[in-house]
């Protein structure tokens, strides 16, 4: 029997590389998916015509979306299962002084504040029927500081703590709460971005779509509040 079968998960950033890749992992193991994302329709190109798919428009900073969403899929499915938190930016180049307002806010509300309005919205329906699986995404770069990438290391840094609160405060109610630490992901953007990088310790997306369908499956039940390496 496939232990995921007629599972739910809602995922967001699911246009891009490593939201892509978790998708198509999950949607091969049978789970019935949400994906949400504002490019909506780069979502309709790729899944359109595929059956246990409901591809969502949603700003992901904005709570009042969320929720309309969330609701939407629970409308569709009758649940959730697992919250897969994908969505994410990077940017790097200017020192604190250097770094506006508005540049670090951005990098804030895409990195933690997605995840900290995706989980208030999906969590009381988790609740409800005390089982859930939620998975964040930090970082390796987060572990410590590094000049010129201070948006992003704190945002991934607030991201691994946030996992870590929510953990606590959910796990009565049979709900699990994990993080990812990836290192570099080998897309198309980061080789673009790094040209003249070495790209063999590189973790390719598909290979972290893994450890997602891992840490949302019952082999996983003992892990809880984890950040865990995918370095390579």
């Amino acid at each position: 029997m496939n232990a995921y079968q007629g599972s739910v998960a809602i995922i967001t950033g699911a246009s891009g590389a490593l939201g892509g890749a978790v998708a198509e992992r999950f949607y091969r193991a049978g789970v019935s998916l949400a994906l949400l994302d504002k490019a909506y329709s780069k979502l309709q190109r790729r899944w359109k015509g595929r059956g246990s798919v409901l591809c969502l428009e949603c700003d992901l900073g904005d709570f009042t979306q969320l929720e309309k969403s969330v609701g939407l899929v629970i409308e569709r499915f009758g649940k959730v299962d697992s919250l897969l938190n994908i969505a994410g930016g990077f940017a790097m180049g200017h020192s604190v002084l250097e770094t506006t307002g508005e540049a670090w806010a951005a990098m804030q509300e895409i990195n933690v504040g997605s995840v900290f309005f995706a989980c208030r919205a999906v969590l009381p329906y988790m609740r409800e029927r005390k089982h859930g699986s939620v998975v964040n995404v930090g970082a390796k770069a987060a572990l410590e500081g590094k000049a010129l990438l201070a948006p992003y290391i704190v945002s991934k840094s607030s991201v691994m703590r946030l996992t870590e609160c929510l953990a606590e405060e959910n796990r009565r109610d049979g709900i699990r709460v994990n993080c990812i630490l990836p290192s570099v992901i080998d897309t198309p953007a980061n080789r673009r971005d790094m040209p003249e990088a070495d790209t063999s310790s590189w973790v390719s997306p598909e290979a972290i779509a893994d450890v997602f369908l891992f840490l949302v499956s019952d082999a996983s039940r003992a892990i809880n509040g984890a950040s865990i390496p995918v370095y390579g």
